[in-house]
């Protein structure tokens, strides 16, 4: 439509004396037969009036398809206008009456020869837009000719063409060779044709990510650079785009980029100069910040972000959007210039709020008393969200700035005092965090939060007031006071409240036992058997089994001493940071969310990393290529050959890792009611001594043993594991996982000891270890990342180690583990190489896992379908081994080796010898079949492997040792 109209506004510029509005204004009756007799009158003039009113009537939604032949045959015209009127009138109908629009193709053929450039490129654009099959093949020759053509307007415009005929048919593009016409093309001598080269050949490539097309080198670089200073201001975007997805050799090609991309900063149009800043700070990565230009540089970008703040208000939240990415990144661009950020009365909302969260990035010693008098300022405004934000900013504030933590606690004090009901709740829910932050400094404010008790009715704001009630009861007087009245309408409360208060009422029993029994007995009572909710359910029942079976526990879990909250909570992840820059100035920038979470399917979205953290820039194989290498109809081609491996370890990205692939597979549930899971309710305190109390006093009984009973828990992970109830149900029985190991002694560790090893629980891998700190320093901030390997082994989520390590300090961490990451010949097959980070350092070790823990619960295979494969591989893939010093028979050997997931199809028995056929399946597809030999009274075992891969026997076979051996 908007086509339409800006061809009709053009036409006035070819001799329209009076306003169009007129042909819109027609409703008579009859009007088709009355057009298709002016559509063929002699007269140019009629002809061109009728064209006109059909278009008119086009643009209205009218149905004028039924002149599609009249019109065809105005095509004829040396009019320029008439004839654009009739191309604009083709393109809206040539799908939906594609054996008319043939007639037409002469003609494009006929004005792609013409005389006049501006009909040549009007034909090469309408081919273009005309989206049939039928038509394209006969478009190719003009095509070809005009890409050629001695006009840079027409060269122009044909380059978009190409890409239009990409999108209809990709392959006849290829075949004609058009793709490396365009490419020809980046080095035209018009700027304008460069531009449009690189726009078509960055879209089709956007499509084909894997396609290669802008092959940028140097070369082609400095011809873009040339054609920058001369095009469109639409075309240096598309340059600055294509600039954007370089990745310079070195530090000098960088710099000699930047210097020629510096002067777009100063472009009229804000687009082209945020494409500019995305390219700048692109390349910056790989600058030395030793060097005297990287600190120009930093100043030459803060004048024109600041620059297009002075634009409208939809166009200032865009910059906002962009500058707050930037700040994350780079603070230091825009440290001097906080002013720019103050809010003005008369900015929208969105604007005001934007602003505000930039001015918290950008607090500082040297700047936070200004911050905060604006603050306190933004505070008595009357808009309520942005209140709410500038309460909630000053107490970031606090956190982020240790030094102006005091002022900012007595600013909040001072805006309680004004009693207006959502500047309470806001200044106590960031209050709860200042307390996190400094423990035991500021709670002298607490009686003057008690006061506003009663006018708290936001969740958030009661959930902050009952865990400062909870967590400082022994500070306040009538805190079980309080935490009742809270308690009398518990089932109305939301579950953030109902959560914290029972975490509230546990902290007080156990810090004032003799006081708070009844009311300990009423919440745990009220979670447990009156609440429908599952989380609060839960929580109510390990607090009750705690409380029962071990009270001094109790106090180390529910009152351990709590890591300091961190001072941005808000940050975007690193690597998404480092994708979204990557996309200044599109609407990834706008969202905060990289272009795959709102582009539909996969097609145009290619992650995009800057170069100083892109890592060695390989590939990473997608698990659908990985999971498919072990199909076991084909012969599975197991593993990629194997690489740089310390090369890759080295270059390892070790943010911590986002889940991969599925879940791992949900464990069965067991019935525990007849264990007693509650253990008689709170009995056991009656003698108890809780830290030093023992005046716990009587009267708690168990829950009813209908809820005990109806009440299931995961087998692996869940209560049992907490309690040890169960004593190891979830791993069948026999299951064998090898003794833990130093993989990483404290010498090479720089005092972080690291052993551990590797087990199957309930179909899930895990790494069991043992992290040990023999440094002097507490040790914090751990990460792990896997190299690639044989099967795609990799973690299924972060390394969770929640508190602190201290000195002399062990802490056992189980990290479930994937099979879906990239995959890679090792050498041995089982080798697995590590890498660690915290605090101190990066540490890197090798390990080797028992290939059993890759044996599928799903390995047992029919007998006639083991006949037939075993029948299938090859003689020449059989390998025989031998276990001495193997003291079971063969049944019991059968159970063993059953554990671990490797299956007994069959058994006979020749000779006074057991043969037993077993199968087995590797996470990956892979079948391994196994004939396992035991002779009464011969301690020796004799196995012969067969496999399509057989480079896992002789894994396979330590497996089935060490199983029967241990």
């Amino acid at each position: 439509m908007q086509e339409w109209a800006s061809q009709l506004c053009e036409n006035r510029q070819f001799g329209s004396k009076m306003t169009d509005s007129k042909y819109f204004t027609t409703t008579k009756k009859g009007e088709i037969f009355e057009l298709k007799a002016e559509l063929n009158s002699d007269k140019k003039e009629k002809k061109k009036e009728a064209v006109k009113k059909v278009i008119a009537s086009m643009t209205v939604g009218k149905d004028v398809s039924a002149l599609f032949p009249d019109v065809v045959n105005c095509m004829q015209t040396d009019n320029l206008e008439l004839k654009k009127l009739v191309y604009l009138y083709l393109m809206n109908y040539a799908k939906s009456q594609p054996d008319m629009a043939i007639m037409a193709v002469n003609t494009f053929v006929k004005d792609c020869e013409d005389p006049n450039p501006l009909i040549r490129a009007l034909a090469v654009r309408t081919m273009g837009c005309i989206r049939v099959d039928k038509i394209t093949e006969y478009l190719c020759e003009p095509l070809r000719k005009c890409l050629k053509d001695e006009d840079p307007y027409v060269r122009k415009t044909a380059a978009v063409c190409v890409a239009k005929l990409h999108d209809i048919n990709a392959q006849l593009v290829e075949d004609q060779g058009f793709l490396d016409t365009l490419k020809d093309l980046i080095s035209d001598s018009n700027p304008m044709v460069v531009a449009n080269a690189v726009a078509a050949l960055s879209e089709i490539a956007e499509s084909h990510p894997n396609s290669n097309l802008l092959d940028l080198n140097p070369q082609t670089i400095n011809k873009l650079l040339t054609a920058l200073n001369e095009c469109t201001e639409w075309g240096q975007i598309f340059i600055l785009d294509c600039l954007a997805n370089y990745t310079p050799r070195d530090d000098r090609e960088s710099q000699s980029i930047c210097e020629r991309v510096t002067p777009r900063l100063s472009h009229a149009n804000s687009a082209v100069v945020l494409s500019a800043v995305k390219v700048l700070m692109k390349f910056m990565e790989m600058l030395p910040k030793d060097l005297d230009y990287y600190g120009t540089l930093l100043k030459k970008l803060a004048p024109p972000l600041v620059t297009l703040l002075s634009a409208e208000p939809e166009l200032q939240y865009v910059a906002l959007r962009n500058i707050n990415l930037i700040v994350q990144r780079r603070p230091e661009i825009l440290k001097h210039e906080m002013k720019v950020f103050f809010v003005k009365y008369n900015d929208p909302i969105y604007v005001k709020l934007e602003k505000l969260d930039i001015m918290i990035r950008l607090a500082s010693q040297a700047n936070i008393a200004q911050v905060l008098a604006e603050l306190k300022e933004y505070a008595t405004e009357v808009d309520v969200d942005f209140v709410r934000k500038a309460v909630r900013a000053i107490g970031r504030c606090a956190i982020k700035v240790e030094q102006s933590a005091e002022r900012c606690v007595s600013t909040l004090l001072d805006l309680i005092q004004t009693k207006v009901n959502y500047v309470v709740q806001e200044a106590i829910v960031v209050i709860k965090d200042i307390f996190r932050k400094y423990p035991n400094k500021y709670e002298s404010v607490i009686a003057t939060l008690c006061e506003n008790l009663d006018s708290l009715d936001e969740p958030e704001a009661r959930a902050a007031m009952i865990w400062i009630v909870g967590e400082y009861a022994e500070r306040i007087d009538n805190a079980d006071e309080l935490l009742e009245s809270f308690l009398e309408g518990f089932h109305d409360e939301s579950t953030q409240v109902q959560l914290q208060l029972l975490t509230a009422i546990v902290k007080l029993f156990l810090k004032k036992p003799t006081e708070t029994q009844e009311l300990v007995q009423q919440v745990l009572s009220l979670a447990t058997q009156d609440s429908d909710n599952p989380d609060l359910r839960d929580r109510g029942y390990i607090y009750w089994r705690l409380l029962s079976t071990d009270p001094v526990a109790a106090k180390e879990v529910v009152l351990a001493e709590k890591p300091l909250i961190s001072e941005e909570t808000d940050l975007i992840e690193p690597t998404l940071l480092e994708e979204l820059i990557c996309h200044i100035g599109t609407l990834a920038s706008v969202y905060h969310k990289p272009p795959s979470a709102f582009v539909e399917g996969s097609r145009g979205v290619q992650h995009k990393r800057l170069p100083g953290s892109a890592g060695s820039g390989e590939s990473v194989e997608s698990p659908d290529t990985v999971s498919a290498a072990g199909v076991s109809d084909a012969p599975p081609a197991v593993i990629p050959s194997q690489g740089d491996l310390l090369g890759d370890l080295l270059n390892l990205d070790l943010t911590p890792p986002a889940t991969t692939g599925p879940p791992p597979p949900a464990t069965s549930g067991m019935q525990l009611g007849a264990m007693d899971l509650l253990g008689g309710g709170l009995d056991s305190l009656l003698g108890g001594d809780l830290g030093g109390s023992s005046a716990m006093g009587a009267g708690f009984g168990a829950p009813p043993a209908a809820t005990a009973a109806s009440f299931t828990a995961p087998v692996s992970g869940g209560l049992d594991d907490l309690f040890d109830l169960g004593g190891g149900v979830g791993m069948p029985m026999g299951a064998y996982s090898p003794p833990k190991t130093v993989w990483l002694p404290a010498m090479k560790g720089k005092g972080l000891e690291i052993s551990g090893t590797f087990s199957r629980r309930a179909g899930v891998i895990q790494m069991e270890m043992t992290l040990t700190n023999k440094a002097m320093s507490v040790m914090t901030d751990f990460a792990i990342q896997f190299n690639r390997n044989s099967f795609g082994l990799a973690p299924a989520g972060p390394l969770q180690v929640l508190t602190p390590l201290s000195p002399n300090q062990s802490i056992d961490v189980t990290l479930p583990l994937n099979t879906v990451g990239p995959v890679m010949k090792m050498d041995p097959l089982n080798n697995l190489q590590v890498a660690v980070k915290n605090n101190i350092d990066v540490f890197y070790f090798s390990c080797q896992y028992p290939i059993s823990i890759l044996f599928v619960e799903d390995g047992k295979m029919e007998r006639q379908v083991f006949l037939a494969t075993w029948k299938d591989i090859p003689n020449d893939n059989e390998a025989q081994f031998q276990i001495k010093d193997c003291h079971l028979s063969s049944d019991a050997a059968s159970n063993k080796l059953q554990g671990s997931n490797i299956f007994t199809i069959a058994k006979r028995t020749v000779d006074g010898q057991d043969m037993l056929y077993q199968s087995t399946k590797l996470s990956n597809g892979i079948w391994v079949l196994a004939e396992l030999r035991v002779q009464t009274g011969n301690p020796n075992f004799t196995v012969c492997l067969k496999c399509r891969a057989p480079e896992v026997s002789q894994c396979v076979f330590q497996s089935y040792e060490a199983v029967l051996k241990n």
